[in-house]
């Protein structure tokens, strides 16, 4: 049980403050962006009128995950980003995965990796929002249906970053728990294995699609 909470950091002095560095997080996530390239490049190594297996997975993964992003944001805007939400599917899927894997850690469960990305989506809707609507009609969005309204428009604007990157993090680590708990009180015999399993495929893959489909929700709601 000493493994909860227990942080290998890297402290950097930089202009008078020092920076903090979770190692394993970033170790974690440099072994998904390496698996995605490796899988990327033998997706497209031996392409051809008839597809090999690795060519049918990813050609499966883009199509489907570029259809949403069009039918969310549409045309022009969809395609736009559709590569975005591609790599931002896989790389959470991967990840909270990555705990199957004996002596690996998701790095989605360090609230920085899901906040992060929820700070990621949260600047790209807003940017999207004031290029398509105009400054001036993007900001008056936020004094309907009555002026005074703005600092709740507001608020719930921040509180959406809060709400998807918890969401997942809390997922994520709630499943770590449970499965560490369970390992220790049945010396990891019969109900760890399928728990790993359960959390870390099933839930993993669940809830990488829906912090990547309310990302989409989120751009899809400024832009419109």
């Amino acid at each position: 049980m000493n493994e909860l909470g227990k942080l290998h950091q890297l402290i950097i002095p930089f202009l008078g403050r020092d920076m903090t560095f979770n190692i394993e997080p970033i170790l974690m996530s440099w072994i998904v962006f390496a698996a995605i390239l490796v899988f990327g490049y033998l997706a497209v190594k031996k392409k051809g009128i008839i597809p090999g297996k690795l060519q049918v997975v990813g050609e499966l993964f883009v199509d489907q995950l570029s259809n949403l992003a069009v039918d969310s944001l549409g045309e022009e805007i969809g395609k736009k980003y559709a590569p975005l939400t591609c790599a931002l599917f896989m790389f959470l899927m991967l990840s909270n995965w990555l705990g199957i894997i004996p002596h690996l850690e998701e790095p989605t469960k360090d609230l920085n990796t899901p906040l992060a990305l929820g700070i990621m989506g949260f600047c790209i809707a807003h940017y999207m929002g004031i290029k398509v609507k105009g400054f001036k009609r993007y900001m008056s969005a936020y004094f309907e249906p009555i002026f005074f309204m703005m600092p709740l428009n507001l608020i719930g604007e921040l509180a959406k970053v809060i709400s998807i990157s918890f969401r997942l993090f809390g997922n994520i680590m709630g499943g770590s728990i449970i499965i560490l708990v369970v390992s220790y009180l049945t010396y990891s015999i019969i109900l760890p294995p399928f728990l790993n399993a359960f959390f870390g495929l099933f839930v993993g893959t669940i809830q990488a699609f829906v912090f990547t489909m309310l990302t989409i929700v989120y751009i899809s709601v400024q832009v419109q």
